[in-house]
């Protein structure tokens, strides 16, 4: 007779998944409040910030916000087979551990520059470059991390309202 093991692994993917959009937001908000920082610790234009997530496991994902797209793909060793399968607890039936990086990049791209000859930063010729930051794309990236946040919220309750009731059988 098999033994009775709890699989929590549900609960972590969602946790997993609320902590990246959190970070998402994080991000966000420091793009938004620095839409008008024209020089920096270093001198130069704030440089508008985005989330990278590399998992370590069968999958590899790189989420984008400066294009707001996720690239994923399975690492296999054979067309047709998965390198995790077989792994961490899957002899229980138990979906193997997968752990992630975040990784907040610097969107290199040249700001705009705008007209301002009185403005402090401007150079010989008026203009000052102000950051990359475009406040349409970043409204959208939150409300696309919220979006994302409540959904691991959701699945996170779904998860706990299951185990509630199978312990009522």
């Amino acid at each position: 007779m098999g033994d009775i093991t709890p699989n929590f692994s549900s609960f972590n993917i969602s946790a997993k998944g609320m902590s990246i959009q959190k970070k998402r937001m994080d991000i966000v908000a420091e793009n938004i409040a620095n839409t008008n920082t024209t020089k920096t610790d270093d001198g130069t234009p704030y440089k508008r910030k985005y989330l990278t997530i590399q998992t370590e496991g069968g999958f590899e994902g790189k989420f984008n916000a400066a294009n707001n797209s996720l690239n994923m793909k399975m690492s296999t060793t054979k067309a047709g087979h998965i390198s995790s399968a077989g792994t961490t607890g899957s002899e229980r039936g138990m979906a193997p551990e997968v752990s992630f990086d975040m990784e907040v990049n610097k969107d290199r791209r040249k700001g705009e520059m705008v007209f301002m000859p009185d403005h402090p930063d401007a150079d010989e010729d008026g203009y000052v470059e102000m950051p990359n930051v475009d406040v349409i794309t970043e409204m959208i990236d939150m409300i696309s991390a919220t979006r994302n946040y409540d959904a691991n919220v959701t699945a996170f309750n779904a998860t706990k309202q299951l185990y509630r009731d199978s312990l009522e059988i």
